[in-house]
């Protein structure tokens, strides 16, 4: 019988990566830019080459410098940072935020699998940090979707520390790679310097899962509101308007943070909603970041 990410997965192959395949390797090229494996010829040194590449054997034969040239290595290692913290648990059934993060990275593992590419995944919890490989297989993308099973217990009395997640990370991947963060980013920490370390290293792209619960205050009376990070429960009036005013004011202003920090670090942040087709919100993903390649 299968499993449930068995079923998963082969329910996404189906709806998202057969429309998806193709588009996403091109979106990314590696980050060892012009120094792949394979050599394919000579040619003469012009101003701005790296010197290192200088065949020094066919420049005193010639006596001119010429370069030894390589096909570019489009193989990556892709790390997915996956975001397991209680705040992640927000959302209807079936659709909450943990739901779109599991088919998220059930997708991009088998997108980047299939083109070669070696995946592995860093999934992390407030005090818990589990980790998968890379692999390249689609036995291997349902590891990582078996993992993604696997329910930590939740802990109280403490937020998500974005810092230690993002710098797990940077220990993990230990040769320049490309950093797929996916979490909706509610936690604490000077996650910025953390964020900009792990962008001097690596190519980073962050995919911010958000529900209408993290934005809205419902006009319900009242009601009992619940840090989902850790536990702590208020009585409310959501019908006050002032109330309503500054809980639109902290929403906008946390987004500003947000977007000004991975503005800062170079990051592009694309913001995935769960009422969201998956495939449309990725290839509108693969769009901006080819706009942004140079």
């Amino acid at each position: 019988m299968a499993t449930a990410p068995e079923r998963l997965l082969l329910r996404l192959e189906w709806k998202v990566v057969r429309r998806l395949d193709g588009r996403l390797q091109g979106a990314h090229r590696t980050a060892h830019r012009g120094s792949g494996i394979d050599f394919t010829g000579l040619r003469p040194y012009g101003d701005g080459d790296d010197a290192r590449h200088i065949d020094w054997n066919v420049t005193a034969r010639l006596d001119e410098p010429h370069l030894r040239v390589f096909t570019e290595d489009r193989e990556l290692t892709v790390w997915l940072v996956l975001d397991r913290s209680a705040s992640m648990a927000a959302g209807r059934p079936g659709r909450g935020k943990h739901d779109v993060l599991a088919e998220l990275a059930l997708v991009l593992a088998r997108l980047f699998g299939r083109g070669g590419n070696r995946v592995g995944a860093l999934l992390f919890d407030t005090g818990t940090l589990r980790v998968v490989p890379p692999g390249t297989s689609r036995r291997h993308a349902l590891r990582i979707g078996a993992e993604l099973e696997r329910t930590s217990e939740a802990r109280g009395g403490a937020t998500t520390d974005l810092a230690e997640m993002l710098d797990a990370a940077g220990r993990l991947a230990r040769r320049r790679a490309l950093v797929v963060v996916l979490s909706d980013f509610i936690g604490e920490g000077d996650w910025e310097r953390s964020l900009q370390r792990l962008a001097r290293r690596h190519e980073v792209v962050a995919l911010r899962i958000v529900d209408t619960a993290d934005d809205v205050l419902p006009e319900a009376g009242l009601i009992v509101v619940e840090d989902a990070e850790t536990g702590e429960q208020l009585v409310v009036d959501s019908a006050d308007p002032l109330l309503r005013v500054r809980f639109r004011a902290a929403v906008d202003a946390r987004d500003a943070r947000l977007e000004a920090g991975m503005r800062r670090a170079g990051v592009p942040v694309h913001r995935i909603g769960t009422d969201r087709d998956l495939a449309e919100a990725l290839v509108e993903v693969v769009a901006r970041t080819g706009d942004r390649s140079p």
